[in-house]
């Protein structure tokens, strides 16, 4: 496989690392990742062996971490750019991976070298949808966004967990990512976003 790294001996490719992705998914959307294993015919052993073998190479002290990780089992990134984040500018890495079309996996790397973030990000922007569009595996953070003024990003409960509550027909709703990716829409706090004019309200 191409981009495919060894591991205590064992090969981690592009296949063994969506399924690494998808075992932390499970948690909120385990219908989706079922979905998903019987598309590539991939056992559910598989993908506890994919979890288990990245989370013990993250611990192995003479293996690769971080980018250094994803580039050993993904292959050199397709795009290399950079970002500004306050006064200090960043490495981007991304690769686009087979399970999730038009979307592209992405390591945010400091002026050391050290990984801030690893997510799901839409490589053209963000995109306005409307909230018949959320579907699950199809957006990322930045589309929530960009499309409910005053959504509020919050820290998920999990590692990789993110959560963005935002305002939608006078009612508040919680959109639930892993890994940047969208899993499920649940209903929000009881208290609304009154001071928020919603475009979407009528849509």
């Amino acid at each position: 496989m191409n981009g495919a790294g060894k591991l205590d001996g064992m090969a981690f490719g592009v296949r063994e690392f969506e399924l690494a992705l998808m075992h932390r998914m499970r948690d909120l959307n385990p219908g989706r990742v079922e979905e998903a294993l019987e598309a590539m015919g991939a056992s559910r052993g598989e993908l506890r062996a994919a979890h288990a073998h990245w989370t013990r190479t993250a611990h192995a002290p003479r293996a690769p971490k971080g980018a250094a990780a994803v580039r050993r089992a993904l292959g050199p990134a397709p795009y290399r750019g950079s970002r500004t984040a306050g006064s200090l500018r960043c490495q981007v890495l991304r690769w686009p991976l087979p399970s999730w079309p038009g979307l592209e996996f992405e390591v945010l790397l400091g002026p050391g070298g050290q990984l801030w973030n690893q997510w799901f990000v839409r490589p053209s922007g963000a995109a306005a949808l409307t909230f018949a569009e959320l579907v699950p595996w199809t957006c990322v953070v930045a589309d929530v966004g960009a499309s409910f003024p005053g959504a509020v990003q919050l820290d998920g409960p999990a590692p990789q967990h993110w959560t963005v509550d935002f305002p939608h027909a006078g009612t508040t709703h919680r959109a639930r990512f892993v890994y940047g990716l969208l899993q499920r829409l649940e209903p929000g706090p009881a208290s609304p976003f009154p001071h928020v004019t919603d475009p979407q309200r009528d849509r």
